[in-house]
């Protein structure tokens, strides 16, 4: 389904959606370049946020080009394999984006609460293993979707409740039994998402213990404004998400799901760069240096 079945409103929705996907582009592009680039910045919490920014790139990638060509020429298909393809890719970037929020929390846990041993626990070595797990992680959880998928039966034309082929509503469009099938999903969406919000909840939790110890209020103000970006970004992500799926299971109409939709697939890569770098002097910093030494 398009955004829009009104011909006046296309070319808005056109360049609206260019603009955001040129945006979060150079935005994650910036910062990645900004990272790579600095040797101040060669730290496992920025080598995370350039993964992160990688993962954004790819997650919005997946959709809007689709959706920007579907509303210039008027189209509203998109072949089975292609939705496939679609699918499990757009799988691996959203557990992506999830497993690195959780690395991320667990990097802020040892910098504030075992601040003398950060450079022994989070080691490069460390580091590129947990990069690699959850990469691995992300890859199984979106090939096993596809395997879902795979044993289903369909009509030959069915019509997608949403602007991209969301695995949720491929599910409620399969004319053969999926009750099996719903409790993978179920078991699945616990272990890449209620695993994921746990550890974050726990790391946090040992963060503000640790915090509320410090002394002086300064160096409490200190110690949490390292957490408030990934905090913007943790409520960010886990909100829209969490108002799409909650949504579409209450909800009785498809176009009610669009919007949170929109939010989460779109809005949520877009402003994760605005978050960190308006939030982060090295982040600014470094891609002033960046930009000077590219002038």
């Amino acid at each position: 389904m398009s955004l829009s079945d009104d011909p006046e409103l296309r070319p808005v929705l056109f360049s609206l959606f260019l603009s955001m996907y040129l945006v979060t582009m150079l935005g994650n592009l910036l910062i990645i370049l900004a990272v790579t680039s600095d040797p101040h910045l060669h730290t496992p919490m920025y080598f995370f946020l350039s993964n992160l920014s990688l993962a954004d790139i790819g997650f919005i990638s997946t959709t809007v080009p689709k959706m920007i060509v579907d509303i210039q020429t008027h189209s509203k298909f998109i072949s089975y394999a292609g939705c496939l393809t679609q699918m499990s890719v757009f799988i691996l970037f959203a557990c992506m984006d999830s497993m690195l929020l959780t690395v991320m929390a667990y990097d802020r846990f040892v910098a504030i609460c075992h601040p003398l041993q950060y450079q022994v626990i989070m080691s490069p070595r460390l580091c590129c293993s947990l990069i690699l797990v959850s990469f691995f992680v992300s890859l199984l959880d979106s090939q096993v979707h596809n395997l879902i998928v795979l044993q289903l039966t369909y009509f030959r034309n069915v019509e997608i409740s949403n602007f991209f082929c969301d695995p949720s509503q491929l599910l409620k469009l399969a004319c053969s039994d999926t009750s099996t099938n719903n409790i993978v999903m179920y078991f699945l969406g616990a272990i890449t998402s209620f695993l994921p919000i746990t550890g974050i909840f726990f790391s946090y939790s040992k963060i503000l213990s640790s915090i509320l110890r410090v002394p002086s209020s300064g160096g409490r103000c200190k110690a949490f404004s390292t957490c408030g970006s990934h905090l913007s970004v943790v409520c960010l992500f886990y909100g829209t998400a969490l108002g799409v799926y909650l949504g579409s299971a209450v909800s009785q109409s498809p176009r009610k799901d669009v919007v949170p939709s929109v939010m989460y697939t779109v809005v949520t890569p877009m402003l994760n760069p605005f978050i960190y770098s308006l939030r982060n002097r090295d982040i600014k910093r470094a891609m002033w240096r960046f930009l000077n030494k590219t002038i």
